[in-house]
């Protein structure tokens, strides 16, 4: 795109307790991509010129996930301190290790995985308008527990984020809210970070510290985000749930908006990688996975799986599970042992 940041940070260092698993939190998989997958797919769209990638639990396991579906995403450690400041700071060391940062850095975190590029380009392109020193990503929540709230003055202006712990009373009523996404001033993330501490309930160095100095200046901004879905993380299964429900949602409206007919949503699953011609009718239980390919006027379902398959125009297929298979057109393929 035109105008691409200089630098994309995504946080990715959490160990993610509450999903009490022994795999790392955003290797968890959604939708046939891990967490960080759908990450690392919505900054790469924005063609920045470095991308780092902050890790710390787990990290072999996810520094072999990063380097084998973004090679050319640079790895930073987060070392013993904690907090989303300090990690931060470690990925601009890192870079800094690449050369001279200069321009605006887009900061996201890998386990938001319905955040869509388009969103990421109309933040970045309001922090490049605007000339601030940074713009926060922010969307109205219906219940905003577990989220920083957006602190405004009397005229409209940001003016703080105070995360949940350290709410007052009246700040836990605010809707608005902070999704842990931003676009930076380089020079600007640079200095602030350097005067942060830990001088919090949590003792972490916050990023949304330097919120507050930007204010100070009148050079904090905002984008407000009307699909607050996109913002939602992911720290247990039921979340995970939850966004892998409305990100199939998604994806069979848009399908149904392009010409196929899918009888049942709810018993359907697809995945995004899938393609499906007009015409085509895809029968309730399936679900349908990988570089997937359905002709036009072809028939799915019901109770099918399929995994990089070929189905030709016209072509039927049923109560299957195959894989790496082409069905030819106007085929009639029936498994009812596989079930």
């Amino acid at each position: 795109m035109e105008n691409a940041p200089a630098a994309a940070i995504i946080l990715a260092a959490g160990k993610g307790t509450r999903m009490k698993s022994a795999h790392p939190k955003v290797l968890h998989p959604l939708a046939g991509k891990a967490l960080l997958g759908h990450a690392l797919d919505a900054v790469t769209a924005l063609n920045p010129k470095a991308l780092c990638v902050v890790i710390r639990h787990e990290r072999e396991a996810v520094a072999q996930y990063v380097n084998s579906y973004c090679p050319q995403a640079i790895l930073a450690d987060q070392d013993e301190i904690p907090g989303t400041g300090r990690a931060v700071q470690c990925a601009l060391q890192k870079l800094g290790e690449q050369g001279q940062l200069n321009g605006t850095v887009v900061i996201t975190s890998g386990d938001v995985p319905l955040l869509e590029s388009a969103t990421l380009e109309n933040l970045l392109e309001t922090q490049q308008q605007t000339g601030n020193q940074v713009t926060i990503l922010t969307t109205l929540v219906p219940d905003p527990t577990g989220y920083g709230r957006i602190i405004r003055s009397e005229t409209g202006a940001v003016t703080a984020i105070v995360e949940d712990r350290d709410c007052q009373e009246s700040q836990r009523q605010i809707r608005e809210i902070n999704a842990g996404i931003y676009a930076f001033d380089a020079e600007f993330l640079t200095h602030a970070l350097s005067g942060l501490g830990t001088d919090n309930d949590q003792g972490e160095v916050y990023l949304t510290d330097t919120i507050a100095l930007a204010a100070a200046n009148g050079r904090a901004g905002t984008y407000l985000l009307a699909d607050y879905i996109q913002a939602e993380g992911c720290n247990d299964r039921v979340q995970l749930a939850g966004l892998h429900r409305e990100h199939n949602r998604r994806i069979l409206n848009q399908l149904m908006r392009d010409g196929v007919s899918i009888i049942d949503p709810e018993t359907t699953w697809i995945e995004k990688s899938v393609t499906i011609a007009p015409d085509a009718v895809i029968l309730p239980g399936c679900d349908l996975h990988g570089n997937t390919a359905i002709g036009s006027g072809a028939e799915v379902g019901p109770f099918t799986s399929l995994t990089d398959v070929k189905v030709g125009e016209g072509a039927r297929v049923r109560r299957c599970d195959l894989r790496a298979v082409n069905l030819a057109r106007g085929s009639n393929h029936c498994c009812e042992t596989n079930l």
